[in-house]
Parts: structure tokens; sequence; C-alpha cells
């Protein structure tokens, strides 16, 4: 059932949350000191039996230089240079199998799909630890080093998206100018950030994106994984400040203010997990052009296949 403001409402809804001051400068130095630390792309090709579709195990470096893993899907036997598509990741899952996500490589795009930190053990494998501060955090990563932007997993996170980014550009298969970001849930929030952060993308799909208008987000669904965040502030009742401050440097709806590239979003009105009134924030706030489907009798699967064939469609007019 629809839970969130009436659909009329959703579409001229603004979001509460505020610019930090220094949120510019704080996210130009992260890049400029992981872009200093260096590190090698490594691609090794992998032996999957497919015969259509070419897969490699990709290294490169993300937060600090520290190694993430991901796996690069081309036309077999393309010789380039292709247009290309980087995949975040939903949350709790990592890049998973090398036979999987077939479609952007069968589609003739370049397709470099990025592990997640840390994450990878909930619904599909992942392989790239997260070097983060140890510290109290409710189980999953919402609430690790959320006292502090500097120590805030997403920081370390979208530092990795945008080199993954930097990467693929570097690959000798790929058209450096024809490159776009896309994920959902939290795959599209972290697109949503790298648009902000990387100005001259081609463009950024971005369904039922997570990680959007987080002071109206933790207090309207009692769902996971947004809910750790209040189980957290239940428990460490001085921290809300500390907490919001932080989370105010990755919000979808602060980066999407930033973002001029085409995009597309999607959302479903019955999602109980990421709150349509915190999509259309980020939507809405969008400085770029863009187009939204709106999904009126989905939960957090959005349109599936449907987003998936109108992404297709959009990806060929911008890249």
């Amino acid at each position: 059932m629809h839970t969130d403001l009436p659909e009329d409402q959703l579409r001229t809804y603004r979001s509460a949350q505020k610019d930090p001051e220094d949120f510019d400068a704080f996210w130009a130095a992260t890049l400029a000191e992981s872009r200093a630390a260096g590190g090698e792309v490594t691609v090794t090709p992998v032996d999957t039996g497919l015969r259509t579709v070419d897969v490699f195990d990709v290294a490169f470096p993300g937060f600090r230089g520290e190694p993430v893993r991901a796996w690069l899907r081309v036309p077999h036997g393309a010789e380039g240079p292709l247009p290309a598509v980087v995949q975040y990741v939903g949350y709790g899952g990592g890049r998973g199998d090398a036979l999987e996500n077939l479609l952007w490589a069968s589609a003739g795009f370049a397709h470099l799909q990025m592990d997640t930190r840390g994450q990878g053990s909930v619904w599909s494998r992942g392989a790239t630890p997260d070097s983060g501060p140890a510290g109290p955090q409710v189980p999953g990563v919402m609430t690790r080093g959320i006292e502090d932007p500097h120590d805030y997993y997403y920081r370390r996170l979208f530092t990795d998206a945008v080199r993954a980014v930097d990467a693929v550009r570097g690959l000798p298969a790929v058209d450096a100018a024809r490159v776009a970001v896309l994920g959902s849930s939290q795959g599209g929030g972290t697109a949503l950030a790298v648009a902000g952060l990387v100005p001259d993308l081609a463009a950024v799909v971005a369904h039922v994106p997570f990680l959007c208008d987080f002071p109206r987000a933790v207090v309207v669904t009692d769902s996971h994984p947004f809910r750790e965040i209040a189980e957290y502030l239940a428990v460490h009742r001085g921290s809300e400040d500390a907490v919001h401050r932080t989370l105010a440097y990755v919000d979808g709806v602060n980066f999407a203010r930033r973002a001029a590239v085409p995009a597309r979003f999607s959302v479903a009105l019955m999602d109980q997990i990421v709150p349509p009134s915190t999509v259309f924030a980020a939507h809405n706030a969008y400085a770029g052009p863009k187009e939204i489907d709106v999904w009126r009798y989905n939960g957090h699967e959005g349109g599936g296949p449907e987003d998936e064939r109108a992404a297709l469609a959009f990806l060929r007019r911008h890249l």
C-alpha cells in the first residue's frame, strides 16, 4: 500500500537537507588524496566458457589507492573504442559471479561492475575488504564511522566509485568521452554521488535510489538499511547532531544539486525500504535534464525488467 505522501505532493516535495559549507572542498580533497596515492589497474582474462561476452577480473586503485575488485565484460572480440557503463551494486551485495549480469555487454557496451568494499555476503559475493576504522556500529555498514565524515563508510565507497570511472576511462577498449554510471538502490545512490562529483559523464541511471534525504528517511521508514541509523541513535542518544552532520556529506540530494548530466530515475510508490519521497527529493533537486518512471504498484523491486529496458534505450540515446 501507499504509505508516503500523495503523488501530487511527491512531485513538488523538497528535502530539508542542507549543504555543508565545506561540502565541495571536502570531496575535492578526498578525491585528490586518493588520486595522488596512485596504484595500477590490472585486467586479467577469465575463462567463463561464454562465446559472445569476454570477461576480465579487474583490480583498480580506490580510496587512498586501496585495491578494489570489479568485473569487466565486453562483447566478444570487441576492439573498441566502446561506450562504457559503470555499475554499482545494491546494499549487502558484491560484484557477484563472472557469469552474472550480462545485459550491458550483450547490448554492445563495455561494462565495469564495481565490487562493494566490505559487503557481498547477503545476496551476492564480494571480494574487496573495507579498511575503515573499527568502532561502535549497528550490524551493516550504515553506521560505520558515522560520527565523523572523514571516517564514514560512504566516503570510502563513493571515492571507490569515482575511481572506477577513472579506471574504465584508461582502458584501451573504452571511449573515455562516452561513460555512464548506473545502479539500483544503494547502487543508484552511488551513481548519483558520482554524477555530482564527475561533471563530464555522459549520463546517469538511478533506479529506486537509496541514500537520499536522510533527515526524512530515518524517521518515515522502519525498514533496514535506513533503520540502522535510527537503531544507532536510539542507543547513542547524544550523537544526533554529529550523525546528521556526517550524513549531509553523502546525501544524494546534495549530489543531485551539483549534477548536470542527463539522468534517468525510477521510483516505486509502495517501496517500504526506500520511501518514494526520498527518491523524489533527489529527483526534484537534480540540476540537469532528467526523467522519472513512477511504478505505483511496486515495492523496492521498482520496474524490474521494464526499468532495464528503459535504461537501455536511455543509454543508447546518450552514449
